[in-house]
């Protein structure tokens, strides 16, 4: 795979990333603390800079490798991680705290494994 070693560094900085967002999210316990405080909406600015960065990434991994690296782990949505990066970055006030809290409760996890087996696939 062309450039392997910034494809790898990549992937680092994703998995650090991930394990920034799960160390932020920890003492969220509800959508409403990102809306009904001021520590919670900066937590939620916060953890959005970092998916827009997570989905930026993704998007310099495809170009790296034509579209044929992220494919072969399908169990992951990439082009919906891809999409999220988009609106935050373009519609930032349309910025659905739900659907942030929903990706951290639910999903991140599962992206984390992948992005670890990806890592110790190079």
């Amino acid at each position: 795979m062309p450039n392997s070693s910034l494809v790898k560094e990549i992937f680092s900085q994703i998995n650090t990333a991930i394990e920034t967002i799960k160390l932020r999210f920890e003492p969220v316990t509800c959508v409403d603390y990102f809306l009904d405080t001021p520590a919670g909406q900066e937590k939620l600015d916060s953890l959005c800079m970092l998916f827009i960065a997570i989905g930026e990434s993704l998007k310099k991994v495809d170009k790296l490798t034509d579209g044929k690296l992220l494919v072969k782990y399908d169990t992951i949505d990439w082009k919906s991680i891809k999409g999220m990066r988009d609106i935050l970055s373009h519609h930032y006030f349309d910025m659905n705290a739900e659907a942030i809290y929903n990706v951290c409760h639910d999903e991140l996890d599962d992206l984390h494994l992948v992005i670890r087996e990806i890592l110790n696939n190079f």
